[in-house]
């Protein structure tokens, strides 16, 4: 396998090119987790990946709890599935718990008997299938005499729902609202640390393969110790392969890309494409990486051509439908031009708007 094949692969194995999932559940499961702190990005992604998707249907699968939005691995916002989403957390928040302890202390004051008290305050509020928007948990806790302000707010409901007891519902009026995970999601299958360490580790490397064990380490935040062991107990569904030096992980059934990893999309922000590596010099040049990831952690909507991020892109709603603004890094040929024309219809068909591609004339060809 050449080093240029990587992330061509990778397009396909994650669904963003070749055969899709059938639904919104089926896509958050097969790559494991897939980050969600931009919300309207991590729908797209979702979208992306699944055969038919539109934004009711993605949103659909959230208000009838087959998709969880909450904060299971690296303490940052991710969909999991709702059967996995126990024993994910089990896996993994531990140790973000445990990173994060004296900072929560030192910078927020927030020790055991203010979380205990949180606790107590939400649980009350939240019970019998209750939903308090973000603004009305903060003002509960504040009536309680729990102060939110200075972002106290966001590291008491990260915690919480690190712990296993928040994540979040659907949306009101198009604000996230936060529920009680046992009353929202019921008890699905627990796994013995082992079993959960293999299962990541398959379920990783068989949607994002290749992919290397530095990778797994970024992508989940378990030590390389957990890894290693996670990737023995996984041994038998995956091969290996040294490529340009490297040892990469992978399902073992890869074969050479077809002509569709050539064909040019729109990612949303923050997509598994480039997130869920350590190393993304496969997928962006080093040239171009400050464009697509910003010094403050943002990753940009990046468009793809043939597995290289060749350009960013936003979108602009307004009454008149949906405009999807390229900026590409280089010429954009006019094949190119014309599969990306096909790739906004499609995200304009998800969204359920009209839509139309602005890009500036110089970078037309």
């Amino acid at each position: 396998m050449k080093i240029s094949r990587i992330a061509q692969l990778r397009l396909r194995r994650q669904r963003i090119v070749g055969g899709k999932l059938e639904s919104p559940a089926e896509a958050v499961a097969w790559l494991g987790a897939m980050q969600a702190q931009d919300y309207a990005a991590a729908l797209w992604a979702i979208g992306l990946r699944t055969q038919g998707a539109t934004l009711e249907s993605v949103e659909q699968a959230i208000a009838e709890r087959r998709i969880v939005r909450t904060w299971p691995m690296r303490g940052t916002l991710h969909f999991v599935a709702a059967e996995d989403v126990r024993w994910m957390s089990a896996l993994m928040t531990p140790r973000v718990i445990a990173a994060n302890k004296a900072r929560l202390l030192r910078e927020f004051e927030l020790d055991e008997t203010v979380l205990a008290r949180s606790r107590k305050v939400l649980v009350k509020a939240l019970r019998d299938g209750q939903k308090l928007t973000r603004s009305e948990v903060y003002a509960t806790l504040d009536s309680a005499g729990i102060a939110t302000e200075r972002q106290r707010g966001i590291h008491i409901t990260g915690r919480l729902a690190q712990e296993g007891l928040l994540c979040l519902g659907p949306r009101a009026d198009k604000q996230p609202t936060f529920v009680l995970l046992d009353e929202w999601i019921p008890a699905h299958r627990a796994l013995e640390r082992e079993q959960a360490l293999m299962e990541l580790a398959r379920r990783y490397f068989l949607s994002h393969g290749p992919a290397t064990l530095q990778d797994f380490a970024w992508w989940s935040g378990l030590t390389v110790k957990d890894v290693q062991l996670g990737i023995e107990l996984a041994a038998d569904d995956l091969a290996q392969e040294v490529i340009g030096g490297r040892l990469y992980l992978h399902s073992g059934k890869e074969s050479e890309p077809s002509d569709l990893a050539n064909d040019p999309q729109l990612l949303p922000s923050f997509d598994e494409y480039l997130v869920a590596y350590k190393d993304r010099s496969e997928a962006v040049e080093a040239r171009f990486s400050p464009q697509v990831i910003g010094i403050n952690g943002l990753f940009n909507a990046g468009i793809v051509v043939g597995g290289r991020i060749v350009g960013t892109w936003k979108r602009k709603v307004d009454k008149a439908g949906l405009t999807v603004e390229l900026s590409p890094f280089r010429v954009l040929l006019k094949k190119e031009l014309n599969s990306l024309s096909r790739a906004a219809r499609r995200y304009g068909d998800f969204m359920g708007l009209p839509v139309q591609v602005k890009l500036p004339e110089e970078r037309q060809s």
